[in-house]
């Protein structure tokens, strides 16, 4: 019933607020492409964004999500840097980018990721096929369904290296996808390396992808082109604790993507900030129990997650709802009520309000108990 909540509002100033409208933050001319999205990776809120969700040829953005898969074995333990990996009859024909492997040759997980990444070889995306998922069909159907875990609806992956003509994906995707990379810090560097060597400097790498070397807090990730896909890129960058990425599909030209894609950076990070929301302990005052052997339980918001927000002056509002009590028994991180904060009328964030401990009903016992423990303190 309405007269068992209690709604407090409380108008949190938070500096570098708003005005809640990221289409008026674009500029003026936009950058020329078939598609293209800015996204802030820890949040996955798109920023700026043109035909995003339009299905377009993916072509070696593949790699990315099979890098993905790559360091997902790394950080699950069952792969380390310095693992031997052995190429099979697989890498047998493959064209393109290449590290020239040959069937039988062994090389560490470290070096494959190298040659993966920095050098953009085909083969070592199918040995990484072969090696994770048994044959490169079987690898296809695990990039997809990890690809559908990520959200990433509108994309179909038809090989580890996406040098046919049949995968398809979207900046928006794209993007998930690249979020999900930023959180895996055991390849991380590996999206940084602009030259190297293997076979003791006999093969050379070259990365593709400029902002290794010319971007500051350059993080990953790849830049791409094939006649299908047209020049891509999904470039990613962190600064004032805050990682932006963009990704532009079917760009002009080889300089315009890079162009393109450092004008969007420049303007998350000149124009967006990434703060966490908060508000006055005051308003959380413990909820009464009825039936319980504690008269009250204290209760903690949960899962409190960044915000997204432009850089201007501007208040954030919290409301928190509470019940007038609540019956016994209570668990630890049952709801109890919610907060949410809102910027005028626009829902930022709501989240749980829990119990922050156990509280046991009334029982006959316990009654007597505390009867006892009472007069033995007359």
């Amino acid at each position: 019933m309405k007269s068992f909540l209690k709604i407090l509002t409380a108008a949190v100033m938070i500096s570098g607020f708003f005005r809640w409208d990221f289409a008026a933050f674009a500029e003026e001319k936009q950058p020329e492409a078939s598609a293209y999205i800015l996204m802030e990776c820890s949040t996955g809120k798109v920023l700026e964004e043109s035909e995003s969700r339009k299905k377009l040829p993916a072509g070696t953005m593949a790699k990315l999500m099979t890098a993905l898969l790559a360091g997902e074995k790394i950080e699950s333990g069952q792969w380390t840097p310095d693992t031997v990996l052995k190429a099979s009859d697989c890498v047998n024909g493959i064209k393109g980018a290449v590290i020239w492997l040959m069937p039988g040759e062994e090389m560490t997980v470290d070096n494959l990721l190298k040659g993966l990444i920095a050098g953009n070889a085909n083969d070592a995306a199918a040995v990484f096929a072969e090696q994770i998922s048994g044959s490169s069909e079987d690898f296809v159907m695990d990039m997809n369904a990890r690809a559908f875990e990520l959200g990433m609806y509108d994309t179909r992956f038809t090989s580890p290296h996406g040098t046919d003509d049949e995968s398809y994906s979207t900046a928006y995707d794209i993007g998930l996808l690249c979020c999900e990379l930023s959180k895996l810090e055991c390849i991380s560097s590996y999206f940084k390396i602009w030259r190297d060597f293997l076979r003791d400097g006999a093969t050379e790498l070259v990365n593709e992808n400029t902002f290794a070397r010319t971007y500051e807090g350059m993080t990953g990730w790849k830049a791409s082109h094939t006649e299908k896909s047209g020049w891509c890129i999904a470039a990613g960058a962190e600064r004032n604790g805050m990682e932006c990425a963009a990704v532009i599909l079917g760009a002009e030209d080889k300089d315009s993507r890079f162009a393109m894609a450092r004008e969007l950076l420049k303007n998350g990070f000149s124009k967006y900030m990434l703060t966490l929301p908060g508000f006055s302990s005051e308003f959380m005052k413990p909820v009464p129990v009825k039936g319980g052997v504690s008269e009250n339980v204290d209760v903690e918001a949960e899962g409190l997650t960044g915000l997204v927000v432009p850089k201007t002056d501007s208040a954030l509002k919290a409301v928190l709802v509470l019940p007038k009590y609540v019956h016994a028994p209570i668990e630890k991180g049952q709801k109890i009520g919610s907060i949410a904060f809102y910027n005028g009328d626009t829902l930022l964030l709501e989240t749980a309000l829990v119990a922050e401990e156990n509280v046991e009903a009334m029982t006959i016992s316990t009654a007597v108990e505390k009867i006892l423990v009472k007069l033995c303190k007359l």
